[in-house]
């Protein structure tokens, strides 16, 4: 999906935080990396592209859509449907298991029907991610790098158009991290979806098409491997 933030303010109120953007554009199907120091505004901007919060001025185009135009119950159906956010909290449900909180975007929108297909996704994802004996595990009962794991298939499950991804290596060893990072540029390549990464791992960044670096207010050409 095309991504696109057109005049851009917005801030966390009248003192806090404010991110300035005068324009952002990113083709369908391209891999970017957001650098730069904690608080510059990396985690605002994945927040903005996926409507979790408005900006105050300004326009964020995702697809052929303006976030700004929908109510509160159609930005939720077109996020579940068309954006996958793996949050660096994780955002797990501690009461459902692995199964259950990879699956929760069908719980929350009725639209979506669990077919013998998407079960079958489920599993391959679960595999990929080295969560298949985990399956009917509760959350509780998982370690960190389990949970964001976890937390990735959830938001990879749906096939969205856009992945947008908060520090999805950071609690992994460097096995795994290399695992994650190769398993959402696979489903973004097959699913020819837009991948929009926050990082502080700047040995990936020659991995991405672009990278867009906070700290130094410009953007960067990446040259691939």
């Amino acid at each position: 999906m095309r991504v696109e933030a057109r005049s851009v303010d917005f801030a966390y109120g009248a003192d806090g935080f404010r991110l300035r953007m005068p324009e952002l554009k990113i083709e369908p199907g391209k891999r970017v990396a957001l650098v730069g120091a904690s608080g510059c505004g990396k985690t605002t901007l994945l927040r903005l592209l996926a409507g979790i919060v408005q900006p105050q001025a300004g326009t964020v185009h995702v697809g052929e859509f303006e976030l700004s135009e929908f109510d509160d119950a159609q930005l939720r159906a077109f996020r579940i449907q068309n954006i996958g956010f793996v949050f660096q909290d994780f955002r797990l449900i501690d009461y459902l298991d692995v199964r259950e909180n990879i699956r929760l975007p069908w719980r929350l929108n009725a639209a979506l029907e669990f077919t013998g297909e998407v079960d079958a996704r489920l599993r391959e994802l679960a595999a990929a991610l080295q969560l298949e004996e985990k399956l009917d595990t509760p959350i509780d009962e998982l370690s960190q790098g389990e949970q964001q794991r976890t937390a990735i298939g959830r938001a990879l499950l749906p096939s969205p158009g856009l992945i947008l991804a908060d520090e999805p290596t950071g609690n992994l060893d460097p096995a795994n991290k290399t695992r994650i990072l190769d398993l959402l540029f696979e489903q973004a390549k097959k699913n020819k979806s837009t991948l929009v990464m926050a990082t502080h791992d700047h040995g990936l960044l020659e991995q991405f098409d672009r990278v867009i670096d906070f700290a130094q207010f410009h953007e960067t050409e990446a040259t691939r491997a």
